[in-house]
């Protein structure tokens, strides 16, 4: 199964564009250790970024060790959105990034859903449910004999963009209505 997480980097950074449309500056926070999160930083989000006029701000994160002052580096920087990659790591600090996206108010985008239900503001990508039912699935296969070898990797079919209202109120970010409109799911 796969999630094609980084490969959706450009289109959570234009949907974010689209939420912030005065979004000149992006921090992109990613796992230095994590190599898909280099080819996402280095590959798809700065071809994202330069017909939408936005300017990458990268901030690689080991650990959650000096966190906070990486976070008033980077306020000093101020950008006008935060995007967060996905690895073991980057959800390690997440309710750190989530809150210092909140208290900066930063518009944020990040590449897992359970950020946005904690305070983020937006998420794009698969809809995770359907993917691992069908692992249940392949899992099943496999105990009864399949050779995991044969079975064939298999791509989400379901996609989500979660927004979460209060977030953009306590921000001050109005969301665009064309934005609002294609939500998969709205906290509010």
């Amino acid at each position: 199964m796969t999630l094609l997480n980084r490969q959706f980097g450009g289109k959570r950074l234009e949907l974010l564009k689209e939420a912030v449309p005065k979004l000149g500056r992006v921090a992109v926070l990613y796992d230095l250790d994590n190599p898909n999160n280099e080819r996402e930083r280095n590959e798809i989000i700065p071809v994202a970024a330069r017909p939408l006029g936005v300017i990458i701000q990268p901030w690689a994160v080991r650990d959650g060790n000096g966190l906070e002052k990486e976070f008033a580096s980077m306020g000093k920087q101020r950008p006008d959105g935060l995007y967060c990659t996905d690895s073991r790591q980057m959800q390690a600090i997440e309710k750190r990034t989530v809150a210092f996206g909140l208290k900066s108010q930063l518009p944020s985008m990040y590449s897992r859903s359970e950020p946005v239900e904690a305070g983020a503001l937006m998420y794009y990508g698969a809809d995770r449910a359907p993917t691992y039912r069908r692992v249940a699935v392949y899992v099943d296969k496999i105990l009864k004999g399949a050779n995991p070898g044969d079975l064939p990797v298999e791509q989400p079919t379901k996609f989500e963009l979660v927004i979460n209202l209060k977030t953009a109120k306590q921000i001050g970010l109005p969301i665009p209505p064309n934005v609002l409109a294609r939500a998969d799911k709205v906290i509010r």
